[in-house]
């Protein structure tokens, strides 16, 4: 059974499934269309929303200061090994899937699903964060004095973050208030439209939004240069680093988030006209363009704005850094606000096309792979999209974004794309030796070790400074992604079948998911706050507060992982039986 697990798909056999006469995907994307949608996915949220809590830290990781610029430098060296590993394997393997289909071919089926299901953090869940950002900022946008538009408060806010006074006053539907985020549910829904209908319109629609959140963020360098003079803002960059090394990486750790989205373009392979010279092309080049800019503004706002004066801004003040600091050096332009408040709603709409785009085609990948159901892979015969996948995405989406926090999805997406990240990175070592003849129109530099294994430490390394609740989530999604593999994917996986796997799921896999089910309800009910020892001293007291919760949750994680072990063992004994 084990060695079912880790059989790793031919490359061959993945090249076969991308062929355009069989897919029905459009080959209409060049070098800079795959450009453009890299900027579109990394330039938004991140950089607009982000950098204020990494300047200044919060109750859960102090803060970087002036030494912000260090940080996005720290994030660009870390992406840049990646950067250099999926520029490779989109060359050898130009096929829809991204890092699940890489790691198919490198680590095996088992890892090849736990790096799908973890793209589902990044893609899917990273963009219930933007869709929420995106609220933030259209709300801004239209209760600037120039608009002066406010949307009922419960139409602009989640249930979870609504006061007393909002629940009672709210509207209700059989007795429930009715409070949701239905702008974020609305722009989630235009572009799940826009991305059914075509991926060259989906392209254009993105170069146009690209094009303005560049003149956006050149407009935010020029007009805090000329208010505020350079010798100021030398004076404010000191202290540098005011939190020392510590603040300056837990910083890189927070701001990894503006970065995310320059592997999403590796989505679009088999939609790219020569995948293999434009996609390199794409990875990289808007990973440079996006560093330049990044530390640009990074220099620019700890330039205009103390260290000391951002930690007294508020956290909504700290959610709108951008906008914030422009508003303090042009306290009577109201009009200067209006023009970052849109470019900010601008760049947070292409990175949701961007990762719209790019989960669906994961999703169509692991189906064609027998990992998720047939009909996920079907295209449309009109706009030759997967539209199936596509609108699927934009309702759990849509769904979660109504109603859920920002920062723990920030969190969670972090951590589960530098898992991401590391796989890849590892990939390239494997296939370097499995497939060394395999042509190669771009090559890692220095060999298959240097660069992709200081990638895979390096992730490694910035996941360490992410807090305890990342961890905890993190796990108990894998825990998930387990179940459902041993509950449907392990039986219908069409290279399993070749291997002389059962088509009906066994008993036993069925106790492996139930087992691992039971280990992910228990990680996501035990507190979230508490490191693995405090949560081992916290059960050791009863009478502490928590210590019931923590206790069912640590009963359910050990007694899925028995369930999950037992199962392991007797359908690995079953498989060699005679």
């Amino acid at each position: 059974m084990l060695h079912t697990l880790f059989r790793r798909k031919p490359l061959d056999q993945i090249l076969a499934q991308a062929d355009p006469e069989t897919t029905g995907l459009k080959r209409n994307l060049s070098a800079w269309s795959i450009t453009l949608l890299g900027v579109g996915a990394i330039i938004g949220a991140g950089i607009f929303g982000t950098i204020g809590t990494a300047t200044a830290g919060d109750t859960a990781r102090p803060g970087a200061g002036p030494s912000l610029m260090l940080s996005f430098v720290i994030t660009a060296v870390v992406c840049g090994f990646t950067a250099l590993c999926y520029a490779e394997f989109a060359s050898v393997v130009p096929v829809s899937g991204s890092a699940y289909t890489y790691s198919y071919a490198t680590l095996g089926e088992l890892l090849a699903w736990i790096l799908g299901w973890n793209l589902v953090i990044e893609y899917a869940i990273g963009n219930i964060a933007v869709a929420i950002s995106w609220s933030s900022y259209f709300q801004a946008l239209l209760a600037n004095p120039s608009i002066g538009v406010a949307l009922p408060d419960w139409l602009a806010t989640t249930y979870r973050n609504a006061d007393d006074n909002l629940i009672a006053s709210a509207p209700k539907l059989l007795g429930w208030p009715i409070i949701f985020n239905a702008p974020a549910v609305g722009v989630v829904a235009l572009i799940t439209g826009v991305l059914v209908v075509g991926i060259r319109e989906s392209a254009r629609f993105n170069a146009v939004m690209v094009l303005v959140k560049i003149l956006v963020l050149v407009f935010f360098i020029g007009a805090a240069l000329w208010a505020v003079s350079p010798t100021t803002m030398v004076e404010n960059w000191t202290p540098f680093q005011p939190n020392g090394w510590g603040g300056t990486l837990a910083a890189a750790a927070v701001v990894f988030f503006s970065y995310i989205g320059f592997d999403a373009v590796s989505t679009v392979a088999e939609e790219t006209r020569r995948p293999a010279r434009d996609l390199p092309l794409g990875i990289i080049g808007s990973l440079v363009i996006c560093t330049i800019f990044y530390v640009l503004i990074a220099a620019v706002f700890t330039g205009i704005v103390p260290f000391g004066e951002l930690l007294r801004w508020t956290d909504q003040e700290r959610g709108e850094p951008l906008t914030k600091a422009l508003a303090q050096v042009f306290p009577n332009l109201p009009w200067v606000n209006l023009v970052m408040a849109t470019g900010a709603v601008i760049s947070t709409t292409a990175v949701l096309l961007v990762f719209q785009l790019g989960q669906p085609r994961i999703f169509m990948a692991m189906a064609r792979d027998g990992l998720l159901p047939k009909f996920l892979a079907r295209v449309h015969p009109t706009f030759g999209t997967p539209h199936v996948t596509t609108i699927l995405t934009g309702l759990f989406v849509a769904f979660f974004a109504a109603f859920a926090s920002l920062d723990e999805v920030v969190d969670l997406t972090n951590i589960g794309t530098l898992f991401a990240f590391t796989l890849v990175c590892l990939g390239i070592v494997i296939l370097r030796h499995t497939d060394p003849e395999r042509p190669r129109a771009f090559k890692v530099p220095f060999g298959p070790y240097v660069l992709p294994l200081m990638g895979a430490v390096s992730c490694v390394f910035l996941a360490y400074y992410l807090p305890p609740a990342s961890w905890w989530r993190f796990v108990g999604w894998l825990a998930l992604g387990l179940a459902i593999y041993f509950g449907y994917g392990y039986s219908h996986s069409v290279l399993g079948r070749s291997l002389g796997r059962s088509p009906r799921t066994s008993w036993t896999a069925r106790l492996v998911s139930i087992g691992f089910l039971a280990q992910a309800l228990g990680l996501y009910t035990v507190p979230h706050d508490l490191g693995l020892a405090e949560l081992i001293a916290l059960i050791g007291d009863p009478a502490l507060e928590r210590a019931q919760t923590a206790l069912v949750g640590a009963t359910a994680i050990l007694g899925g992982s028995a369930l999950a072990i037992v199962g392991l063992v007797v359908e690995a004994q079953r498989r060699v039986a005679p």
